[in-house]
């Protein structure tokens, strides 16, 4: 008897896929706004990554995101501050919670399904990512800064992945939505 072949799901070429998405907890210093572009290493995010890395500005490191020393994770994925770094606290708490809470992160949408299994190895990601400058001069939960980086870049792909927001929903909800830093300046004239 012949085996019934199943239909597999497959994704097309992933060329640039964008993303963003923010996470915080009750504490200022929590807020994590990742944005994130997903593609295939033989494509523009490949070779962005790659200039990335090979072309280090002061204050703005590029580091891959690992579990740990000697532990990256797949899709190779370049963490790049949107904060210009001069404090060694700030560079520990950015290479050190955040760096495996975006690692953290990016296995969690591969086991979401949000990054195809089979494709880890084809893909990279890069994650610009923001850590509140205020982390060096508060009391900080680590555990609170590594949950809140973690689902913020966990989100970011998911949305990257799915294109979320769609445009129906924007052009439906676009007159509803103010930006909150907006709003505060708007506030602030009142």
């Amino acid at each position: 008897m012949a085996k019934k072949r199943t239909k597999k799901k497959t994704v097309g070429r992933i060329v640039l896929r964008t993303g963003e998405a923010l996470v915080e907890a009750e504490q200022g210093w929590s807020a994590a706004e990742p944005e994130v572009v997903i593609g295939e290493l033989d494509g523009p995010v490949g070779y962005a990554i790659a200039n990335l890395l090979g072309d280090q500005t002061k204050g703005h490191s590029r580091v891959f995101a690992i579990l740990n020393c000697d532990v990256q994770v797949r899709p190779v994925t370049l963490m790049v501050s949107k904060v210009t770094v001069s404090d060694t606290r700030y560079t520990n708490i950015l290479m050190g919670t955040v760096q495996a809470a975006i690692a953290n992160g990016v296995l969690d949408a591969v086991r979401a399904g949000d990054i195809p299994k089979a494709r880890v190895d084809e893909l990279g990601i890069i994650v610009s990512v923001w850590l509140d400058p205020s982390v060096v001069d508060e009391k900080v939960d680590f555990k609170v800064l590594f949950e809140t980086h973690r689902a913020a870049t966990s989100k970011a792909i998911h949305k990257a992945m799915h294109h979320e927001p769609g445009i129906d929903w924007l052009l439906k909800n676009q007159d509803q939505i103010t930006h909150c830093f907006h709003q505060m300046a708007l506030d602030a004239n009142k």
